[in-house]
């Protein structure tokens, strides 16, 4: 069972990102601060969950927290400013929009850019060491999916509602027989050893 945050009796916010190593989309990010010294046997690391524990644990997450929120930077902002800032970006937006201001941040990974005079920490793997992280890459994940399954509809062909914009053998294949949609990341080596 996951501790809820690094430190008790402090409202500390989890951050964490998901969509990072997609080809195309916006990379999302989830703030979560969880009430102190909470629990939940079935909080872990969003990839070594299902599809469908993410989807009963959301709402959960979403009722039991003290405060979440998410946010996002699209597939230009990634361009713009590369996918490390678009992702601090996000999980900054997203702590802007909490409903209470916490007392420390726990990003997952090893950056982050200071926010506001907050104290943080980054924790490698954080998403399956700490229970606000862990909700976190829950929502985040849960958030961009939802994205990525209505945006194929959009832009069919590229199999997003299955490989989510992540750069499997079907999206790359779709990719160079379609070339890339308005929503994929030029920044990115979309195919391999080839230009677009």
């Amino acid at each position: 069972m996951l501790p809820s945050s690094t430190t008790p009796f402090i409202l500390e916010a989890g951050c964490d990102e998901a969509g990072r190593g997609c080809l195309a989309g916006p990379v999302f990010a989830a703030a979560v601060i969880l009430p102190d010294g909470y629990t939940n046997d079935l909080l872990n690391d969003s990839k070594k969950l299902t599809a469908r524990q993410r989807e009963i644990l959301r709402p959960i997450i979403e009722r039991d927290a003290v405060a979440w929120a998410v946010a996002w930077c699209d597939h230009e902002e990634i361009d713009s400013i590369n996918i490390l800032n678009a992702s601090i970006l996000a999980m900054h937006r997203a702590l802007d929009q909490l409903d209470v201001v916490p007392g420390a941040i726990a990003v997952d990974g090893n950056r982050f850019k200071p926010y506001k005079d907050i104290p943080h920490v980054t924790v490698v793997k954080g998403d399956s060491k700490l229970g606000n992280i862990a909700a976190a890459s829950i929502l985040a994940k849960t958030y961009r999916d939802a994205f990525m399954e209505n945006a194929a509809k959009e832009y069919p062909g590229y199999n997003w509602e299955i490989n989510k914009g992540y750069p499997t053998r079907d999206h790359r294949a779709a990719i160079a027989k379609l070339g890339p949609s308005p929503l994929h990341r030029m920044t990115f080596r979309l195919l391999p050893d080839s230009e677009i």
